[in-house]
């Protein structure tokens, strides 16, 4: 039944086709190429950089019977919807970003209808690119190691940027940045870092350099400009030690000892030698070389010496051990070498404490003048100190210690076996400071160890510290401000500043100066800091009520640090009130005011504000005034002419009024003036205010007045002339006549 229904809807439709007498065909698009910027959309190109809400292209199409079409756009499911059209118009707007590196190409239904038949065509439209992309590192971060002995020349890395951008944009160079290249240079083009020709590494001067990598595009337009686009990254390069430094004893000089009560085997001293490569270094090799004389022996590995016989053998009281220290490589092989003198003295019980000893003896007290704040590491070398225990063996072994300020100083060796010579190395250097006391103070302390009687000696380590310019003078304020009456006489006091330099002698003096657009009225005493006006200056604060300048505190080195100064010139009541004329004249309308006005001219309220009041007037008791705008009223019961006329009892309306306008300063100062006032009604009044306005304009009556004669000059000019031109007329065309007249008026 369905199907049969759907034939016979079918054939009716057809009937209906047929009788009406015409087709319907359907609308279709203009297939404009792709360089077009209307048409069906097709292969069309868009700059990602274009902004969102651009009119970007025109839907055009046409219907062959001329019906009205409507556009549409639609996009797969799931996608992103870049354009949106408008129906009537088809004006194609872009909704969203776009993205070139993201999606390059955008593929969109395009649809025309009349309402009858709809036409859907697909439309590919492509994304071209701008330079949006900065390029970016590969495989970070960048940490590398090189051996600190290749040669100049030799690539050590090889660094790789992308840009995703096309053309110029998407072009890659390199280069260093210069404060942190070091002793390398990198290959524009390729990336490969390399050590820079002529330059060597060095571990020991800097095992770790940080080298900081620049990779540019080749630019590009972005948004209608040219634009380059940049990234850094940072290279870590760890050099890795090479054998290129000799070993080195430590802790030398050394000295030894022998006691009475030793054994053979016992320890006497132990020698210490560092490989110079502190990154890689390689194991020590020790040997005696001379003055062993057979009693004593070393460990070549740990390079401790030990007696070999009984101390009653012992033939000499001192002996000069000469130590060699091999370096010893992996395979066994001895390379580069050092020796030094261990001095053994063969001593007895343990009867003597630790002792301090100076230049000329045995001493307890030291004393050492040096600059403050020295380096870190600094071996203050003014300081000739030894400390011996005349015991020997585990007797005269003993500790040493530093007491006083913490982490300032160290001492240098901590333990001690008989003798050593004390070093003191700097510390902690902002612990040395001349601004905190001139002195520092210590305790050098030596215990020994292993004795039971813990013998001990100290000695005072004073320190005198000498001043150096390590501060910079500093304001007490950032900023200044300050207030000065502009009536001041020249060479008054303004604003004292202040700059303190904890220093001391010439370089904690301050000397001060002002520069600046605003410093020429001004002056700074040098040493006082006390700003005043030139004794010339004349302030006005009418003319001027702000200055603003700086102040520079220096010391004797030219260290120094600046201020800036505000300072206001306050406003004084020095103008009086003044109108424009001492008498005025006024026409007042009857109902409407007449404004007085008086200008004050000082800078600042309340001294410029203004208060008006009428003094007297005649008749009295007939106008009110508004104090703040000086606008002058009828007494509310005067409303007609009548009334006016009743008050004066004569046809004259003219009224006057003295009138006071008095400044709100202090003090407080005041002028008045006269005003004549027509009293008159609406149109009376505006002919008599023409006219007095008149009188005001004396170039205006001038010119008026000028007009007029000039215009009856003028016109009789003309009227001279037409005369003139109709008599020389009748003179030509009767030539005779003239000529009898002439001669009848001769005879």
């Amino acid at each position: 039944m369905k199907k049969d229904r759907r034939t016979r809807a079918l054939l009716l439709m057809l009937l209906l086709c047929f009788g009406s007498g015409h087709s319907d065909y359907a609308p279709y698009f203009y297939d404009n190429g792709p360089s077009s910027d209307n048409g069906n959309m097709n292969l069309f190109s868009i700059s990602e950089d274009t902004p969102v809400g651009s009119l970007v292209y025109v839907l055009n199409g046409t219907d062959p019977e001329d019906d009205p079409v409507w556009y549409g756009l639609s996009f797969d499911q799931g996608s992103r919807e870049y354009f949106r059209a408008e129906p009537q118009s088809g004006n194609v707007t872009l909704v969203q970003e776009l993205d070139r590196e993201l999606q390059d190409e955008i593929s969109v239904s395009v649809s025309i209808t009349d309402g009858r038949n709809k036409v859907v065509e697909t439309a590919r439209i492509f994304v071209t690119d701008v330079n949006d992309e900065a390029p970016e590192f590969q495989n970070l971060p960048f940490i590398i190691s090189v051996s600190e002995d290749a040669a100049p020349g030799t690539s050590v890395y090889k660094v790789e940027a992308v840009d995703r951008d096309m053309g110029s944009g998407g072009s890659v160079s390199y280069s260093l940045l210069a404060s942190s290249s070091g002793p390398f240079t990198i290959d524009p083009h390729s990336g490969i870092l390399r050590v820079r020709p002529g330059e060597t590494l060095d571990y020991e001067t800097t095992p770790t350099h940080f080298i900081t990598v620049i990779a540019k595009d080749g630019g590009g337009k972005f948004k209608g400009r040219h634009q380059v686009l940049s990234s850094k990254a940072t290279v870590t390069v760890n050099l890795e030690d090479a054998q290129d430094m000799a070993p080195a004893f430590v802790g030398t000089p050394y000295f030894g000892y022998v006691y009475e009560v030793s054994v053979p085997g016992s320890e006497v001293f132990t020698v210490s030698a560092r490989d110079g490569d502190q990154g890689n270094p390689n194991l020590m090799h020790y040997q005696l070389i001379s003055g062993a004389e057979g009693v004593f022996d070393i460990n070549s590995t740990s390079g401790c010496i030990t007696l070999n016989t009984p101390p009653s053998s012992l033939r000499n009281e001192l002996y000069e051990i000469v130590v060699k220290a091999w370096e010893q490589a992996p395979d066994g092989s001895l390379l580069a070498w050092d020796q030094t003198t261990v001095t053994v003295r063969v001593v007895d019980l343990n009867n003597h404490p630790p002792t301090f000893y100076g230049e000329n003896g045995p001493q307890n007290r030291f004393e050492l003048t040096l600059s403050e704040h020295p380096p870190a590491g600094e071996i203050l070398r003014g300081f000739k100190i030894t400390v011996n225990d005349s015991d020997q063996g585990a007797n005269a072994k003993f500790k040493l210690r530093l007491v006083g300020p913490s982490h300032v100083l160290r001492v240098v060796p901590q333990t001690v076996l008989n003798e050593a010579q004390v070093t003191i190395i700097v510390e902690d250097t902002s612990g040395i400071d001349y601004e905190r006391g001139p002195t520092l103070s210590f305790k050098l302390l030596a215990v020994e160890v292993d004795t039971p009687e813990r013998f001990s000696s100290t000695a005072d380590i004073l320190i005198h510290l000498l001043d150096t310019n390590d501060n910079t003078p500093q304001f007490t304020s950032e900023y200044y401000i300050a207030r000065v009456p502009e009536n001041s006489a020249g060479g008054c006091s303004v604003v004292s500043v202040q700059a303190v330099d904890p220093d001391s002698g010439p370089w904690g003096d301050v000397s001060y100066t002002i520069y600046g657009s605003g410093a020429d009225l001004f002056s700074i005493h040098p040493s006082s800091g006390l700003i005043s006006t030139q004794p010339w200056t004349s302030l006005d604060a009418e003319v001027r009520s702000k200055y603003n300048f700086y102040v520079k505190a220096e010391d004797s080195e030219g260290k120094y640090s600046l201020a800036e100064v505000f300072v206001t010139v306050a406003d004084m009541n020095d103008h009086p009130p003044e109108f424009q004329e001492k008498q005025l004249e006024k026409t007042m309308i009857i109902g409407s005011p007449v404004k007085v006005e008086a200008v004050d001219d000082d800078a600042e309220s309340p001294n410029n504000l203004i208060e008006y009041s009428i003094m007297r007037a005649d008749p009295d008791n007939a106008f009110d005034i508004n104090a703040e705008t000086g606008e002058i009223y009828l007494k509310p019961h005067i409303k007609t002419m009548e009334i006016v006329q009743n008050i004066t009892r004569q046809k004259d309306c003219t009224w006057s009024l003295v009138v006071q306008a008095k400044d709100l300063g202090s003090p407080s100062f005041s002028t008045t003036a006269l005003v004549n006032i027509d009293i008159t009604e609406a149109i009376k009044g505006r002919v008599i205010t023409y006219f007095r306005g008149l009188r005001k304009r004396p170039l205006t009556v001038f010119g008026i007045f000028f007009s007029l004669v000039m215009s009856l000059i003028l016109l009789t000019v003309c009227i001279s002339t037409v005369l003139y031109c109709n008599s020389v007329k009748k003179s030509r065309i009767c030539p005779e006549n003239s000529y009898i007249k002439v001669i009848r008026r001769a005879k």
